[in-house]
């Protein structure tokens, strides 16, 4: 499978910044920014060889937080509120768990090895692993430049007075947290009005100029590994559906399987199935964690998820039908679905079947307000769905097959 690579980025980048901004309160486009940043000081020391050096600096920048939900939900049992308050020396911990992810995922043109792992580091060796400037490479420490002065600044509304805060800022810690190159690299990028190019209104387009472009070609393993590592992101941001994403992934290729798909095929399914709630990333956590009944409004508010779905992944050349499938995941054939409101002439096989399986992991996985409940149960909720003319009936007897 070929999708846009740069597209990716971006589109992850949005649905990472959410994170960061329920989590540490960073401003949107945090993780475009450190991007950007990072390649315009390795430009600016001549330490950006090609445009496969760009595609490495911006897809770990984007991904360097990667693991913050599933950090906050390990460590923290799911409180931001306590997570925020984290010590440095609690750092490497999230470092730990964002390698991981990013072993995961498809960079099969150059090696991200380390990269996410060492972005906490100082150049005294006083960070999470007590690695000095000498013994980290400089993509690592391009990274962790950029995410601290941006996470410390906010470099999307700079003006006279905080570009100043930012001098003194670098001068001061210039050989404790910054190795002296970069931090000089970084001072003579102060003079000059690119910097105004990191505002939000421009960023994309900035980064879009910096990045090479180009597709990333995926193996159907490949693509299920990449899946899984977004669906960790996606379900860690509420302790209650840690495995909902995962789960109707799996259930979406062993479908796919039984109905004859080809691997290519059912790895396009499990992706669909493992990314269908990367709109929750954008939702109010609060909502998302309420363990009683949602009023009316925030009903509505919840819903929006799956319009977040469409936005992020219809920014990504090459995943059209993914994002139908996706996207359209609450859509009900009678039309009273959301968020569009289509109805069965405009709902194709795998979005019918993506539809049932995420009823049918809700209602089957536990949850801190109820008990899992067994397959004949569930099965029974499907067939009034389907026999109301919500649900394709023909796929609930499938699944009642395979599933049970």
């Amino acid at each position: 499978m070929n999708f846009d690579f740069d597209g990716v980025l971006l589109a992850l980048s949005f649905a990472l910044d959410c994170v960061e901004h329920d989590l540490l309160g960073v401003e949107t486009n945090h993780g475009k920014r450190v991007a950007a940043l990072a390649i315009l000081i390795g430009d600016r020391l001549g330490a950006i060889s090609d445009g496969g050096d760009k595609q490495l600096l911006s897809a770990c920048s984007v991904m360097h937080d990667c693991a913050l939900t599933e950090y906050v939900s390990e460590e923290f049992g799911g409180s931001f509120e306590r997570a925020a308050k984290m010590l440095p020396s609690d750092m490497g911990k999230h470092c730990i768990m964002g390698e991981e992810i990013m072993q995961l995922l498809p960079f099969q043109y150059f090696d991200v090895k380390n990269v996410v792992l060492y972005h906490h580091e100082n150049a005294d060796g006083s960070g999470a692993f007590g690695k000095k400037a000498e013994e980290i490479p400089q993509k690592e420490r391009l990274i962790q430049m950029a995410d601290t002065v941006d996470a410390a600044f906010d470099t999307s509304s700079l003006n006279d007075a905080k570009i100043q805060e930012i001098r003194e800022y670098i001068c001061k810690y210039s050989g404790e947290f910054f190795a002296k190159s970069e931090a000089d690299a970084l001072l003579s990028l102060l003079d000059d009005d690119i910097l105004s190019r990191l505002a939000n209104d421009n960023i994309d387009a900035f980064l879009n100029e910096l990045l090479p472009g180009g597709n990333i070609s995926c193996t159907p393993p490949q693509l299920v590994d990449f899946a899984s590592a977004f669906a960790k992101i996606i379900d860690y941001k509420s302790h209650f559906t840690r495995n909902h994403s995962i789960g109707i992934a799996q259930k979406a290729m062993k479908m796919a399987r039984f109905y004859g798909a080809d691997e290519e095929l059912a790895a396009e399914l499990y992706f669909a199935g493992a990314l269908h709630d990367i709109g929750k990333l954008v939702v109010d956590r609060a909502v998302l964690e309420k363990p009683d009944k949602l009023n009316a409004g925030e009903y509505l508010h919840i819903q929006k998820h799956a319009y977040y779905t469409h936005k992020i992944l219809s920014q990504v050349k090459g995943l059209e039908e993914i994002t139908k499938w996706a996207s359209h995941h609450h859509e009900k054939l009678d039309g009273t679905g959301y968020p569009f409101g289509l109805k069965a002439n405009q709902l194709g096989k795998w979005e019918r079947l993506l539809a049932c399986l995420d009823i049918y992991q809700a209602l089957t996985e536990e949850r801190p307000y109820k008990a899992s409940m067994p397959h004949d149960k569930a099965m029974e909720i499907l067939n009034d769905m389907s026999k109301s003319g919500k649900l394709d009936a023909q796929i609930v007897e499938d699944i009642d097959k395979v599933l049970a």
